[in-house]
């Protein structure tokens, strides 16, 4: 701006501009120890994964020597020296990452807790590349194998809840923008309205379905990897088993929609529904909704009944204990009620195999801690919106910053029960790249969340994480496949 021929920055003292240029430089170091932060945590991340994965395991005995291949550097001969050498390359650049992260937090005057988290991952680093060294060169070295992925974990697990207290200390004190919800919507007279069958369909919550089938359809091909010589997976237990769920998710939707339509005519994102305008009325929709269940429990039923079993107690856990007792009650409401959600990963499981095995087990785990990660999102897009509704979620309960905290803590746990899903069932190559650069992708727009604080940055976060699951189920099924 011009005043007199002279830049307003010229008018100012000395002392101000050095107080400016100080802010700005100071302003982008921190900016720059959130990515080298973010960075040292995703490569830790891809080692793990590729330590876990199939992919890493048979290649190890290509070379059981370190650091070179039997005096050589870099030999490429095979693919399985290619996937060694990439490995120890991501090493030794994850290392760096991790040594800059570290100099960093110092440099910028972090907070005593996030220089502890840095350079504990700092000095573990280190240990964990002795231990990974010596169980490639050592054939009885199989016992430090969990100790090496346990450090790795630990090192991943540090940089995390650094990056989540990081920018939690540089966001969290900043104001957010408004979470209002959509406008209010108008059903008076309003020829768009859906005709009968669309609005029982609506009530079935068909958005829920695709990913909550591809859960269970994850579980069916984990088992199915498990079977022994001459057992396989049949068409009609696959038929059964995804019908059954289409019918259990419709049953729970709907009993949802009748519980809470008073809740839902006080949101503006809920108050369209058709138990809420009356274009079913609360009878209907009940009576809609037992059918739906007992054809879900006869279609378990005819697979084993111990998949009946878990059927009903889905449809029981979301329909009271997660609407009627935690949604309404507690803020820990999205935590427990994961559960729902992954139970599907159990009954595809046992679907298969009649019994619950340990697979099934974590990827339910995966499912239970992903949630709140993604539902989180959802909940600061429509904090406004759920306080109306008397909801006592996290936002409301205890505001944005620390759900935006938590958001990262999630999906930290969320990326570790992956590798141990890999390690346990032996997925591969596909697999690994899913969860690594679409956890990336996840972490990207978690850390965007932070920076813009609105209900759009919330929105592209849970969109991520839809993105990140579906397409890790999607693996899971190709990768079992293959092995």
């Amino acid at each position: 701006m011009l005043n007199g021929g002279r830049c307003e920055s010229d008018r100012l003292s000395v002392p101000t501009r050095k107080l400016r240029l100080r802010t700005a430089v100071s302003r982008n170091t921190a900016t720059q120890f959130v990515a080298v932060l973010a960075a040292a945590a995703m490569g830790v991340y891809s080692l793990l994964v590729l330590g876990a994965t199939t992919s890493l395991t048979g290649a190890a005995s290509a070379c059981q020597t370190w650091p070179s291949c039997n005096g050589q550097w870099f030999a490429l001969q095979s693919l399985d020296l290619v996937v060694v050498w990439g490995h120890r390359t991501a090493a030794a650049l994850t290392g760096l990452a991790v040594v800059g992260a570290a100099v960093l937090a110092w440099r910028t005057g972090a907070s005593r807790r996030v220089r502890t988290a840095v350079t504990l991952a700092l000095a573990l680093y280190p240990v964990q590349v002795v231990i990974g060294a010596y169980t490639a060169m050592s054939a009885g070295a199989a016992p430090f194998t969990g100790v090496h992925l346990t450090l790795g974990v630990g090192i991943f697990a540090s940089l995390v809840v650094a990056l989540a207290w990081t920018l939690d200390a540089q966001t969290g004190d900043l104001p957010s923008a408004e979470w209002e919800g959509e406008p209010r919507h108008t059903d008076d007279g309003d020829p768009t309205q859906p005709g009968i069958v669309r609005a029982y369909v609506q009530l079935m919550k068909p958005r829920l379905m695709w990913l909550l089938c591809l859960v269970a359809g994850a579980g069916m091909a984990l088992a199915s990897s498990q079977l022994g010589a001459g057992q396989q997976l049949s068409a009609a237990t696959v038929v059964l088993t995804l019908g059954g769920g289409v019918l259990s998710i419709g049953a729970s939707g709907t009993f949802n929609h009748v519980l809470e339509r008073e809740q839902d005519e006080k949101m503006a994102r809920t108050d369209d529904r058709p138990v809420v305008t009356d274009r079913i009325p609360p009878r209907n929709a009940l009576a809609f909704g037992v059918v739906l269940g007992v054809a879900s429990l006869a279609a378990f039923a005819a697979v084993n009944l111990l998949t009946a079993v878990l059927g009903l107690t889905a449809i029981a856990f979301y329909s009271i204990v997660y609407t009627l007792v935690l949604k309404p009650n507690t803020r820990q409401s999205t935590v427990i009620g994961g559960a729902a959600g992954a139970l599907p990963a159990l009954i595809g499981w046992v679907a298969v195999t009649g019994a619950v095995g340990v697979g099934g087990v974590v990827l339910a785990g995966v499912i239970f801690l992903w949630t709140p990660a993604h539902f989180y999102n959802l909940a600061l897009a429509y904090k406004d919106d759920y306080e109306r509704g008397g909801f006592p979620l996290m936002p409301v309960v205890e505001g944005e910053a620390k759900t935006r905290r938590h958001i990262v803590y999630y999906i930290g746990a969320t990326l570790a029960s992956a590798v141990v899903l890999a390690e346990l069932t032996g997925l591969g190559p596909l697999y690994a790249a899913t969860t690594v650069l679409l956890g990336a992708v996840f972490l990207y727009f978690a850390i965007r969340l932070h920076r813009e604080r609105d209900r759009r940055a919330a929105m592209r976060s849970f969109h991520a994480s839809n993105a990140y699951l579906g397409c890790l189920l999607v693996a899971v099924v190709l990768d079992t496949m293959v092995v």
